[in-house]
């Protein structure tokens, strides 16, 4: 049988902030976050930011 509900979260969310970088192989430019990036169209890590 499964429950749902009836404890407390405490959830704490970051903010993370957005920054636009550019496919230094494909010339994609794209919005994304993180420490490794990769861009989406080529999967090229050749990024820089735009």
């Amino acid at each position: 049988m499964c429950s749902i509900g009836g404890g407390d979260f405490n959830i704490e969310i970051e903010k993370m902030e957005v920054t636009r970088y550019e496919c230094k192989d494909c010339g994609n430019k794209f919005d994304s976050m993180g420490e490794k990036v990769v861009c989406p169209s080529c999967l090229s890590e050749n990024v820089v930011v735009a």
